[in-house]
């Protein structure tokens, strides 16, 4: 059990028997009031947000989540397989798999989030290594201020802002939580 006041993004918690993770948590404390905990939500099972707000000496059950290593095997239409070491299969469903369908490929290693023996999302390495499969040249003389333009990857197809020194061909480092431009490798 924790408090609402103890609780940070990352922590899972059981709100009317349904899984939910933390995102955001703030805490406001006003002159005579009690203090209230600001929280947005994300319910695991079905990827609904929403935002609530309690007070700061409210108890949660804090539930633990199982994680496994697993890599990308194949689509199979409406779900995605994954592998772990020992050969067992994993299905997770494209609503579940939310930011990471930008960056998955063949045997792209990743970890699956199970809830009761369900594997409910999936979680990518925080860095990528990918290739750009075509940008525009870039073009001479906008210097000014930080000019980016738009890189098509290699494999996936999914465009990212990138700065106008990368061209197409280029090894560039993602960071996948906020699909920026890191450096070139």
């Amino acid at each position: 059990m924790k408090l609402s006041s103890e609780l940070r993004p990352g922590n899972v918690i059981m709100i009317n028997d349904v899984p939910m993770v933390v995102q955001k948590a703030e805490m406001n404390k006003s002159g005579r009031n009690a203090a209230v905990v600001k929280l947005k939500l994300k319910n695991l099972l079905s990827n609904g947000g929403t935002e609530s707000v309690y007070k700061a000496d409210e108890k949660f059950d804090v539930v633990m989540l199982e994680k496994k290593e697993v890599t990308y095997s194949y689509f199979n239409d409406p779900m995605y397989a994954f592998m772990d070491s020992e050969y067992n299969q994993y299905d997770i469903e494209k609503d579940s798999m939310g930011d990471a369908l930008k960056y998955l490929e063949d045997a792209m290693p990743c970890e699956v989030t199970f809830y009761e023996g369900r594997a409910i999302g999936l979680e990518i390495p925080t860095t990528l290594v990918r290739e750009v499969e075509y940008t525009e040249p870039a073009v001479r003389g906008d210097t000014s201020g930080k000019v980016m333009k738009p890189a098509r990857l290699k494999g996936t197809g999914f465009e990212i802002p990138v700065p106008a020194f990368v061209n197409t061909g280029d090894v560039i480092e993602i960071d996948t939580r906020t699909d920026e431009f890191k450096k070139r490798v």
